[in-house]
């Protein structure tokens, strides 16, 4: 591997780190918080390994000084967290007081210790309530996204510049809605394709509202606003490039993976090959007059979230391929809506503990491929990037993750090279911060650079946030010794 230090990174290349609120907080029923959906699909039978729910997570709600000093001890420049549509409008009904003192008070704590806040409005924690009046397949909910949006951004607009609108659409509305696996846990094709689109367009609006609302600050001499959306992107890739039912099979994933979300950010438009593959399904039912227009209004940023990407065919999968992992026996389906058919063979390649298999070489195509097909393409920023493994304790109390330390330089090493092939990217963020609620798969799989000990709560830095912190270090006193 390079030595990281040397490649180009901008002077003011942001190094952080990323949680979720549903994921870290805890305290789902205190000072007035409602349930999510994630709540709610928790308590249902078989939804989640072992039973585990949000409930008390890794307490973050609590010990939140004491998480954000042990950032500050790594060295991150920005921390990106999502607030809690189910604590700031509990039910989606009225503003609770005390949801959003939390979030000023994180926020105050973030400044303080000289680390940029980097809030991200939707992960995943829909209010039931809205769920219970269609989610995101009624369209309405994107209006209401509009009032929470500027809820919190009426509280923290004044001290907050960086806003992410959504996170990982693809999985809300297609894994949400579609396959079944996380919340709400539907399985509708048709719900997800309209779930998508609602999301998309409360992207829109609530870009042009933001806008809005920071003009009296902009006027007032102060910078404007970054805002942005954060996507889960691959590079599809044919298992035999020369057979063409594998090259389709790709075609079809990078549609609904990748372009069925760029090109209406970035064009205005859906893409013409993706309509013609999801038709049955009614997408294009739910697109308005004004719609893409909307959708389109113009971005600061494009995060890019990126765990693995994809090897695709269009065959079955022959005998002797182990299938899957999955977090629960729970009925799921393919969240690929007309392309279900779609395998994804082993490359013989490692894995991860959520048996995703590591190639980072993968991350540096996409983010040169991204550059070289969208010319408006804003700069990007990697908002998500890490790996599960299972962790265990040294008997001199360290965690010597190997393979995710691995992991994380390795991928780091991937942007790098983007950038010095000419990629705009201008951060990187390891996640997670700490070990939490991974979803459907409850406290089973462990994310975070740091340990989090889940009967007593206690903090671990593990050997990957010690290399991570070192590294960060190594970059900024090159760039300084650089400039001075």
């Amino acid at each position: 591997m390079t030595d990281l230090t040397t490649y180009p990174w901008p002077a003011d290349f942001i190094w952080g780190s990323a949680t979720a609120a549903a994921q870290v907080e805890g305290a789902a029923h205190l000072d007035g918080r409602e349930d999510s959906i994630w709540d709610h699909f928790a308590q249902q039978q078989g939804a989640i390994t072992g039973g585990d729910t949000p409930e008390v997570a890794v307490d973050h709600y609590h010990r939140m000084p004491a998480d954000v000093q042990l950032m500050k001890q790594l060295g991150l420049g920005s921390y990106r967290f999502s607030t809690s549509w189910a604590r700031v409008k509990p039910g989606d009904r009225a503003v609770n007081p005390r949801g959003i003192d939390f979030y000023s008070r994180l926020v105050d704590e973030l400044l303080g210790a000289g680390i940029l806040p980097w809030l991200t409005l939707y992960h995943w924690d829909l209010p039931q309530a809205l769920e219970e009046k269609g989610g995101w397949a009624n369209r309405d909910t994107a209006l209401r996204f509009v009032d929470y949006a500027e809820v919190v951004y009426d509280a923290l607009g004044d001290r907050v510049d960086h806003w992410t609108t959504f996170n990982e659409p693809l999985c809300s509305a297609l894994i949400g809605y579609t396959s079944g696996e996380h919340a709400p846990g539907r399985l509708d094709p048709r719900a997800g394709l309209a779930a998508t689109h609602h999301q998309h367009l409360a992207h829109g609006l609530a870009v042009s509202r933001l806008r809005q609302l920071g003009a009296a600050k902009v006027r007032a001499g102060a910078q404007p606003d970054r805002i942005g959306i954060t996507l889960n992107l691959t590079t599809a890739i044919p298992n035999d490039p020369a057979d063409p039912v594998d090259v389709e099979a790709a075609r079809r994933i990078d549609a609904l993976w990748n372009r069925m979300y760029l090109d209406p950010l970035l064009r205005g438009a859906y893409p013409v090959d993706l309509l013609q593959d999801v038709r049955e399904y009614g997408l294009e039912d739910h697109i308005q007059p004004g719609d893409l227009a909307a959708i389109a209004a113009p971005i600061d940023f494009l995060g890019v979230n990126h765990y693995h990407d994809d090897n695709v065919s269009g065959h079955p999968e022959t005998v002797d391929v182990v299938t899957s992992v999955a977090p629960t026996a729970r009925e799921k389906r393919s969240p690929f809506v007309g392309s279900e058919y779609v395998t994804f063979p082993s490359r013989q390649l490692p894995r991860t503990a959520m048996d995703w298999e590591v190639h980072p070489d993968g991350l540096r195509r996409l983010l040169v491929r991204l550059g070289g097909e969208y010319s408006n393409l804003p700069p990007l920023y990697i908002t998500e990037n890490g790996a599960a493994y299972d962790d265990v304790v040294a008997p001199d109390g360290g965690v010597h993750d190997a393979e995710r330390t691995a992991y994380v330089l390795a991928h780091i090493d991937a942007v790098g090279q983007a950038i010095a092939e000419g990629a705009d990217v201008r951060g990187y963020f390891v996640w997670s911060l700490l070990d939490n609620f991974e979803w459907a798969w409850g406290y089973d799989k462990r994310f975070g650079i740091v340990r989090v000990d889940y009967q007593t709560q206690k903090r671990t830095v593990k050997d990957s946030g010690l290399a991570y912190a070192a590294l960060i270090e190594r970059v900024r006193a090159n760039i300084y010794t650089e400039t001075h």
